[in-house]
């Protein structure tokens, strides 16, 4: 039997329990929780097939009680001894995207990212925010098949683009490829095509919350966005984080959203607290460039996955929506280096070099954490890719 040690300050303590899916050397993907710097075999540790899938969508299905029973009894079994052969340490085993993502959808939720893209891209109207944008929280359905998690490479995207002095469109590498630094949340729970989901109903559809980079080229992108929104621009990947932090273990990040003013429609509104108090920190060729705060951001989850269903649209175990880039109110808080670079009119530095886009070779990490408990911490480890030439 392994008692199982925390190291002191850990973002992985027992007020977090973020799930994954891992592999050894020897064996098949299976479920896993962190605990300090060890994973632990949930196959072992549960009488229930579900823990064996190589994704957490058999045991997401089992819905909100199942959850709450399963992180009880963990609290209570590392508390005490654990098996010896359901503890791996860390840096034994290897990560692989935790769900099966069912459909993508990805909302554009900072005003402060709105208004700088109006800035940007409308400098001659007065008001930066298209005239919906603060009456629903916009979005678009992306492409669930090309969602990866940390460690893959990302290939350098090719497609059509036009650039100013361009006669016509050309074809070849985007030139000017960019991330997102997004939060994006897990439904657990789904819902039949017809119905709902309310705001006040989110933590019992919602299942997590991961960290999400939604990959961009804007010069693709801003060649074919017109009148359809983004496709290929975005389509090539997203990427995720491997660790699924629980929706209870984000009870002391639970904020209100900033004042929404006009008053959104009533489907949109709720009674409980959803804005949520996350840190994250962007990190270009090991140098942090950026530190966008969630708490920021104008839409909820609750009300982006209320929107997503008002329609009638069905929801399913495994879908995944993104919040949107991040960004606050400071230049160092901005979420995408199309703005923290002001189109490429700005270059930062990174390290002893200055980049306004990503170039080939390039690694970016995004991380965060949240409030725990007691004034602790938790973390949702960090999504890292490279990328590779076209």
């Amino acid at each position: 039997m392994t008692k199982i040690a925390i190291p002191e300050g850990s973002l992985f303590g027992p007020d977090n329990l973020p799930y994954g899916i891992f592999s050894t050397a020897d064996s098949e993907p299976r479920a896993g929780v962190r605990v300090g710097d060890s994973v632990l075999d949930l196959s072992q540790l549960f009488d229930d097939i579900v823990f064996a899938e190589p994704s957490l969508n058999a045991f997401m299905a089992q819905g909100r009680a199942r959850w709450d029973e399963v992180r009880a009894a963990l609290k209570t079994m590392i508390d005490g001894d654990v098996a010896d052969d359901a503890v791996y340490p860390i840096a034994d085993v290897t990560l692989h995207l935790p769900i099966e993502v069912a459909d993508y959808v990805d909302f554009y939720a900072s005003e402060n990212h709105a208004s700088n893209l109006g800035r940007l891209f409308r400098p001659q109207n007065p008001d930066p925010l298209m005239p919906n944008w603060k009456h629903l929280p916009v979005g678009y359905h992306g492409r669930s098949s090309t969602v990866v998690t940390s460690g893959v490479d990302i290939v350098r995207p090719c497609g059509q683009r036009k650039g100013p002095n361009d006669e016509a469109p050309v074809f070849g590498p985007s030139i000017r490829l960019d991330i997102e630094a997004e939060m994006g949340f897990v439904v657990g729970v789904g819902s039949p095509m017809g119905s709902q989901i309310t705001p006040d109903e989110f933590a019992d559809h919602c299942f997590g919350a991961v960290i999400l980079n939604d990959w961009s080229a804007r010069d693709i992108q801003a060649w074919e966005y017109v009148p359809l929104g983004p496709n290929l621009g975005k389509s090539f990947a997203t990427s995720i984080s491997p660790w699924v932090v629980p929706l209870a273990a984000l009870e002391a990040a639970r904020i209100d959203t900033p004042v929404q003013d006009p008053e959104p429609l009533p489907y949109l509104k709720g009674s409980e607290k959803w804005g949520l108090d996350i840190d994250l920190a962007v990190e270009w060729n090991g140098h942090i460039v950026s530190r966008p705060p969630y708490a920021q951001m104008y839409w909820s989850p609750a009300q982006m996955l209320a929107h997503t269903s008002v329609n009638g649209a069905a929801t399913r175990t495994g879908d995944l929506f993104g919040s949107g880039t991040i960004s606050g109110p400071e230049k160092d808080q901005r979420g995408a280096f199309i703005e923290l670079t002001w189109g490429g009119a700005e270059p930062v530095q990174v390290g002893d070099e200055t980049r306004t886009f990503l170039e080939d070779g390039d690694e970016i990490a995004i991380s965060a954490t949240a409030p725990g408990p007691n004034g602790t911490r938790i973390g949702f480890g960090e999504v890292r890719n490279r990328i590779l030439p076209a």
